[in-house]
């Protein structure tokens, strides 16, 4: 398991970006004008950088990594943040976002898990 963290807040228009296929996450300290567009998590380490092939669970549902962008790793490890984006491209469209491809979009509840294995 290269990352394991639980939901602990789901910020007022977090989930309002499902719509287009996408979730910020964020540690849970985060400043408060992320916190509002961000699921937060508690903070943990992420063992191994995240890879295309990846299998990537957030609340039950299996997505595998189709795309990393380049700084997607670096802010995972300092701030617990990237956006993940569930289009399944293969062609990373910005710096800080993990592309995943699976059947339809996760609900989101605090309580639950992200796992990137």
């Amino acid at each position: 398991m290269k990352y394991n963290v639980k939901i602990t807040g789901i910020g007022d228009i977090a989930l309002d970006f499902l719509t287009e296929d996408m979730l910020i996450i964020f540690n849970d300290n985060a400043p408060p004008e992320l916190k509002e567009i961000s699921v937060l998590h508690e903070a943990s380490n992420l063992s191994e950088d995240v890879k295309i092939g990846d299998l990537v669970e957030i609340c039950g549902k299996e997505y595998f990594v189709s795309a990393v962008g380049d700084e997607a790793n670096h802010t995972l490890k300092k701030m617990g943040h990237c956006s993940l984006k569930f289009d399944g491209s293969e062609d990373p469209q910005l710096p800080g976002t993990i592309h995943l491809k699976g059947e339809s979009n996760p609900e989101i509840k605090i309580g639950e898990y992200i796992t990137i294995m």
